[in-house]
């Protein structure tokens, strides 16, 4: 009996060791704004999320959240990056990193929904501020990211790939493993090398991990995962009052897009290296458009949206290297992909169009869609994935009623207030183009939708936008409605599944989010919800 304790104790660890590996190289957590450095709002594998079991009962609510927070204007809690598979002195942990507008970073353990820290970093009473300039923390909570492409998916999460085998063998014939056994001979081990061989990954070797956050005050804090503790002073970043979007951090660097002229920053990217302490600005012609910020290419270029400009910027320096001029504003954040070895990126504008480009070649588009959405509609961030036949697809949230000239038809019913569209890369002569896929249900005002194992997440926020900035705060929440969570597949758009009236008010500021088979989202006024498959704990 010992020794089968023992053994089963043995096989165990060993997947908890694998399992960990896996989860600690970041290959499915959700790290920033849109998940990745390319912001492709795509969650490659999950071990529990597919269309096949999307379609069946059991996908639900499993936790909601209130925070203590003071919302400014809108703006309470922003989306949160991710932590699967913390390895602490409490065991293994699930975490989930928040940004509150009052100037807070939040953990909590995202399988109990329990606040496992809090930091406030408000010194003062700071004004309301306007919709516009909300102020306090407005660019989300980020952990140092890879720009590499993440990995192919497999379609499962970490975990066994195929049946298990028995053990017992036939009668009088003993255990397998002797029925099994070599005919010959063991050859001899072979002869250890002189020098040590590179040191494989040790998930249990000691290593900081940061989450890493940008305060109303201009402020960046690097803070302990585990208890939100900061060994170092924060490092000025941007002005205070900037309305910052998108932070990300890599190679030791941190970047992070400023809008609407708040606090006197000037609109544009902004890098801070983090060895130094030096801080880099590129100015932008006009306002920096999308929810997501700059989005990175592989090798570190970043692209930035403004005005009617795609700009490439090299990293750190942030010196301009291209550009692409549309004819009219942009309206989204840049996605980059890659597409039979090529690095392509999409961007919308206020005439309702997709633009394709080749990031080598950045002046030239490669296609422009025809108008699929209302004319001065903010996409804010667009979501690109590939599925298993290597099509890629690039999603777009639309306004109003999606143009027939577009090539999209109403086959999931009639949409007046919006819907996400899917449109793929095809190749026309041997250069990338826009194909019309699927167009979504109904929903009002969608945000960029989420994909996970090939499942597309698509939000109705519920929000009453508005041009009128005269219009308070106050007065557009009374005119919205609550937020909808849908599940669609992703190869037609049909619904496969739906929040129903579980959300009770609109989301704002915070677009969905994925991972470890949950989905979250964050309604205007602080609550956050987890959907997912029960598990007992």
């Amino acid at each position: 009996m010992r020794r089968l304790s023992l053994a089963v104790t043995t096989t165990l660890t060993l997947l908890a060791t694998a399992t960990v590996a896996l989860a600690q190289r970041g290959t499915g957590d959700w790290m920033t704004a849109g998940f990745d450095a390319q912001r492709s709002n795509w969650v490659r594998n999950d071990g529990k999320i597919s269309r096949d079991s999307m379609a069946k009962p059991g996908f639900e609510l499993v936790w909601k959240l209130k925070f203590d927070n003071a919302a400014r204007q809108l703006n309470t809690v922003t989306p949160p990056a991710l932590l699967d598979f913390f390895i602490g002195h409490r065991g293994f942990r699930a975490l989930g990193f928040f940004g509150a507008s009052s100037d807070r970073m939040i953990g909590v353990d995202i399988d109990l929904a329990r606040i496992e820290w809090q930091k406030n970093y408000s010194t003062s009473a700071a004004p309301a501020g306007t919709i516009d300039c909300p102020g306090g923390l407005t660019a989300g909570v980020t952990r140092p990211l890879s720009l590499a492409y993440p990995p192919v998916p497999t379609g499962v999460g970490p975990g066994r790939g195929t049946p298990a085998k028995g053990g017992v063998g036939e009668p009088y014939e003993g255990a397998v493993t002797l029925k099994n056994r070599p005919v010959a001979p063991p050859k001899p081990m072979p002869a250890k090398p002189t020098a040590p061989a590179a040191a494989a990954f040790n998930p249990f070797a000691p290593r900081i991990q940061w989450a890493v956050g940008l305060t109303g005050d201009g402020k960046l804090h690097s803070v302990y995962v585990s208890n939100g503790e900061e060994p170092n002073p924060a490092v000025p970043f941007v002005p205070a009052g900037a309305h910052a979007k998108g932070l990300m951090v890599f190679d030791n660097t941190a970047y992070v897009a400023t809008v609407n002229s708040c606090g006197g920053a000037a609109n544009g990217v902004w890098a801070l290296d983090l060895a130094s302490k030096a801080v880099s600005q590129w100015k932008a012609a006009g306002n920096v458009a999308g929810t997501a910020g700059p989005a990175a290419g592989p090798d570190g270029t970043l692209y930035v949206a403004a005005g009617n400009e795609v700009t490439a910027l090299e990293a750190k320096t942030l010196k301009p290297l291209s550009s692409y001029k549309a004819d009219s504003a942009l309206t989204s954040s840049p996605v980059v992909f890659e597409y039979k070895g090529k690095n392509l990126a999409a961007v919308t504008s206020t005439d309702g169009r997709l633009h394709l480009v080749d990031t080598a070649a950045l002046a030239t588009p490669l296609d422009k869609s025809a108008a699929f959405s209302g004319a001065g509609y903010a996409a804010g961030a667009l979501t690109s994935w590939q599925d298993p036949s290597g099509t890629r697809w690039i999603l777009a949230p639309a306004s109003g009623s999606v143009a027939a000239s577009a090539g999209f038809t109403a086959s999931n019913g009639a949409v007046t207030n919006g819907a996400v569209v899917a449109w793929k890369v095809v190749d026309k002569g041997g250069v990338p183009a826009l194909a019309p896929g699927w167009m979504s249900r109904d929903l009002v005002s969608p945000t960029a939708p989420v994909v996970v194992n090939g499942v597309v997440f698509a939000l109705s926020s519920g929000e009453f936008r508005s041009a009128d900035s005269k219009m308070t705060a106050a007065q557009r929440a009374q005119k919205s409605v609550p937020a909808v969570v849908y599940a669609l597949d992703s190869a037609t758009g049909k619904e496969l599944w739906s929040s129903g009236k579980t959300i009770t008010s609109f989301v704002h500021s915070g677009t969905l989010s994925a991972g470890g088979s949950r989905i979250y989202v964050g309604t205007h006024e602080g609550t956050q919800y987890a959907f997912s498959f029960p598990i007992e704990h």
